[in-house]
């Protein structure tokens, strides 16, 4: 019984319904939770409060005039495996909200937009030989440039709580 219970907290996740007993009258069969389950395994995106986030799900995190950016959780898990970036080149001016690389998955290709204004400083050079590293740990080992800020940092990016909302709202 608590595999089906814990099958059916994950269908609700992955079926878009918001709670357990949503996902108890709507999949009543074991068999019915399994093919929902079977669609995400994934319950939720790793939302780091130290952050701020773009519509585009790209992440910033100022360290005096450096800022790091990279994709969001939420990002690589829709994205799937990533098998290559193409990142900035260092010394490239790269302006916010433009967009300056891209990130091939198994699945598609996603264009970087850029959350800050600067030079790129350093781009981390691991997910050019590893780029699955993206998928493991997007804000940790996974970090994909570091720009040299030339403006402030816009009030249009979001933080944790804003952009918990958006992806709720766009999922």
């Amino acid at each position: 019984m608590s595999g089906i219970l814990r099958n059916a907290c994950k269908t609700a996740i992955s079926c878009g319904l918001r709670s357990l007993s949503a996902a108890s009258k709507t999949h009543t069969t074991p068999q019915q939770l399994a093919r929902c389950f079977s669609v995400s395994t994934k319950l939720f995106s790793e939302i780091r409060p130290d952050l701020k986030y773009t519509e585009h799900h790209e992440w910033v995190k100022k360290d005096g005039e450096i800022c790091i950016v990279g994709i969001t959780d939420h990002a690589q898990g829709l994205l799937g495996d990533v098998v290559f970036c193409e990142l900035p080149e260092v010394g490239t001016n790269v302006e916010s909200g433009e967009q300056c690389g891209s990130i091939e998955s198994v699945k598609a290709v996603s264009d970087i937009y850029s959350p800050v204004s600067g030079e790129v400083t350093e781009i981390n050079s691991e997910t050019e030989d590893s780029p699955g590293i993206v998928n493991e740990s997007p804000y940790d080992k996974g970090w994909l440039f570091k720009v040299k800020v030339t403006d402030e940092i816009s009030s249009e990016l979001m933080d944790e709580g804003a952009y918990t909302e958006f992806v709720k709202d766009v999922s």
